[in-house]
């Protein structure tokens, strides 16, 4: 018989008394487990999620058989049951409503900074940084203070479709302007943590096309001032996103494969300038057809193949794909290059949460500190004689040395002493980079037409690059008509870098959102500031002079750490679809593998253990055009398709788009970019403010949507 008392309230049961606990907000471990709960009152409620009622509440007597329905007393979001009345009102005093299917928002504090979030206790507002009150008038203790503070890097996780929350997380946001003391050091801060994708890339091919250290100290040069500007540009007229451009490694592959095609292997002394030409050339073409792409609206078409699915495995394949030239490259001079390694992987790991004057110094500096560090200790050992050998001299070629002694050490002692580059002496003290300064470019359809391939790759990876920054810094995703602008924009930047001479084309970087997320900067007022300060250091010749003498040792460690860091990067993307489904599983999982067994194949075809190549072994899989499978009677056919199919980020482009467009999936599960809605974004300010282009040039072109809000 049930109870009479109205203090009482009858409960399902019975079950055995379990203690009271404080509640616990389920977004806490729903941002780490990307668990995305959807409430409302027609939900199926599990045995799993009930909960336990208080030892007072047991039941008198064995109710009516309940619904399979969700119980409206329960205040889900909160983990326990609403506080009521006996009046059948709820502690607030209203009446009570039918529960709505609302979505779980992302937490602003999720870093434990912020603006404290108002919360209902017992009919008055509390603050998340105030302990929240009970129903029965007592405290818990917030979980701010139970997590010790503690805070975790993170890269942004999927959100409800229907909430983008601005993320107080960033010390400064998309158009803060922290005043121009911090906005010169925060933006030289930025561009110092992506050093290494800066300027290691002319490092690695210069030297391949023959050139000698003055050359290189002038590719530097040029490097450094195309992507102030490119990234100047991009901020104001592109995307408008805080990223750096930059030479991509999206370039480098497709840039080694003509280095070393079969009518450059036959010349003889300094073939630099007659091979850079023909890269602008390639480059030229291929930066018109991605501005093309990007101005006409084709990636907005483009655009619906393109999900975190396909994303990931071609960017991680980018980083996995020169594991022949990495540690090979090291291998020269041991002792200097893993040391170089271990510092760079200590700073980032080990030390990743010691701050000193409030910024995470190791973190955020760890290639540079690790580049300083090891560049002292190999100019120590050089300095003590540990790579003097006697009678032997590293400024003799190779090719006149006679004795067997110094033949068997001239390799030791170019790749470990400091002393052989003469870049910085010979480096004049200004010098301004030019349009055409290494010649007219050259044209050659086989050579664009790889690049114009590698152009669509390179536009898969900025796509993730938007949609990640832009969750981080943006008050919603850019629209799709903003991100078609940001990749015609990035087509004429890639144009400059193709008349200025970089060697490969102008693309925002993958690594900048990795920047952004641990230096908590999203300012493009600081991004810009920093790309002035790039272009003023680009007019010193002494910089790019000294950039050149890092040492090829340990310029390959640090492509070491910066490849394994692309690749991981690549793979994050997961995190927006559903990384647990078997479909998602397979597809990656084939991608991955046969982008690097497919190109393994057609670089390895004709080559017998005997062969007598005219190339070091780390450039090897770069010459397929001379050798691979496909011998039709078209010379031209023959080189592109033997290259494309040897590279691998395309071959996992093609697996990836083909299998996550045909097998069957749903939205969620395969993580489907969700991009702001033109109409939706003109009438909201904040995404107005954040997108629209400066001095009214956005009027003038606001009819073509397919460039802009």
């Amino acid at each position: 018989m049930a109870s009479s008392d109205p203090s009482k309230k009858t409960r399902p049961g019975p079950w055995p008394p379990a203690p009271a606990a404080p509640a616990m907000p389920p977004t806490t471990w729903a941002k780490r487990t990307g668990f995305r709960p959807k409430f409302s009152g027609e939900t199926n409620a599990s045995n799993s999620g009930q909960i336990a009622p208080r030892p007072q509440d047991q039941p008198q007597a064995q109710p009516p058989a309940r619904t399979r329905g969700v119980d409206s007393s329960l205040d889900l979001e909160a983990g326990r049951a609403r506080p009521e009345k006996a009046n059948g009102e709820q502690a607030n005093g209203k009446p009570q409503q039918p529960e709505k299917d609302h979505p779980v928002r992302k937490r602003r504090d999720s870093d434990g900074g912020g603006a404290p979030k108002s919360t209902v206790a017992n009919g008055q507002a509390v603050t998340a940084t105030e302990p929240a009150t009970t129903a029965a008038g007592g405290q818990q203790p917030s979980r701010r203070a139970l997590r010790n503070e503690e805070v975790v890097d993170m890269l942004p996780q999927s959100i409800d479709d229907d909430s983008f929350a601005r993320h107080s997380h960033m010390k400064y946001e998309l158009r803060d302007v922290p005043g121009l003391v911090p906005i010169g050091f925060y933006g030289l801060q930025h561009y110092l943590s992506i050093l290494g994708s800066l300027v290691l890339i002319p490092l690695v091919i210069v030297p391949a096309m023959g050139g000698t250290y003055e050359d290189t100290s002038n590719v530097v040069s040029t490097v450094l001032f195309v992507s102030g500007v490119s990234t100047l540009l991009h901020t104001f007229f592109g995307s408008r996103l805080p990223l750096i451009q930059g030479p991509s490694f999206v370039y480098l592959a497709p840039a080694l494969a003509i280095i070393n095609s079969p009518e450059f292997l036959r010349l003889n002394g300094n073939n630099f300038k007659h091979i850079m030409k023909e890269l602008q050339g390639a480059i030229i073409i291929a930066s018109a057809f991605q501005a093309i792409l990007g101005y006409s609206g084709l990636m907005m078409i483009f655009l619906k193949l393109i999900n975190p699915v396909v994303v990931a495995p071609t960017i991680a394949a980018v980083g996995l794909s020169f594991y022949s030239y990495g540690f090979p490259r090291v291998g020269a001079c041991l002792e200097i290059g893993v040391v170089q390694i271990l510092l760079v992987i200590i700073f980032s790991l080990y030390l990743r949460k010691i701050a000193i004057l409030g910024h995470r110094v190791f973190l955020i500096y760890a290639v540079p500190l690790g580049l300083a560090i090891t560049w002292a200790i190999a100019y120590l050992l050089t300095e003590v004689g540990a790579y003097s050998y006697k009678g032997c001299d590293v400024n003799v070629p190779t090719s006149n040395i006679i004795s067997d002694h110094c033949r068997n050490h001239i390799s030791r002692m170019k790749s470990c002493r400091v002393d052989t580059s003469h870049a910085l002496r010979s480096s004049p003290w200004f010098r301004f980079p030019y349009p055409l300064q290494w010649g007219t470019p050259v044209f050659h359809w086989k050579m664009a037409l790889v690049m114009c391939v590698v152009s669509i790759i390179s536009s898969v990876d900025s796509v993730g690059s938007y949609h990640a920054s832009s969750l981080l810094v943006a008050s919603r995703p850019p629209t799709p008509g903003v991100l078609s602008r940001g990749i015609g924009l990035e087509g004429l930047t890639s144009l400059l870098a193709g008349l200025w001479g970089t060697g490969t084309g102008s693309t925002t970087l993958t690594e900048n959102v990795h920047t952004i997320a641990v230096t908590k900067m999203g300012s493009r007022r600081a991004v810009s500031l920093g790309a002035v300060l790039l272009i003023v250091l680009s007019l010193v010749g002494k910089v790019g002079g000294f950039i050149a003498s890092i040492p090829q040792v340990i310029v390959a460690a640090l492509l070491c750490f910066m490849w394994a860091m692309l690749t991981a990067l690549g793979l994050s993307n997961l995190r927006y679809s559903e990384a647990g489904s078997s479909r998602n599983i397979i597809i990656v999982g084939l991608s991955l593998f046969f982008s690097l067994s497919v190109p393994a194949y057609f670089q390895q075809y004709g080559i017998s253990p005997n062969s007598n190549l005219s190339v070091p072994s780390y450039f090897q899989p770069y010459i397929v055009a001379s050798h691979g499978p496909i011998r039709t009677k078209y010379g031209g056919l023959n080189y592109i398709l033997n290259t494309l199919f040897s590279l691998h980020m395309v071959i996992a482009f093609l697996v990836a788009v083909i299998l996550d467009n045909t097998v069957p999936g749903s939205t969620q599960e395969r993580g489907v970019y969700m991009w702001s809605e033109r109409d939706a974004a003109r009438r909201e300010p904040a995404v107005t403010k954040d997108y629209e282009l400066p001095f009214r040039v956005g009027r003038v072109f606001r009819w073509v949507k397919w460039v802009g809000l």
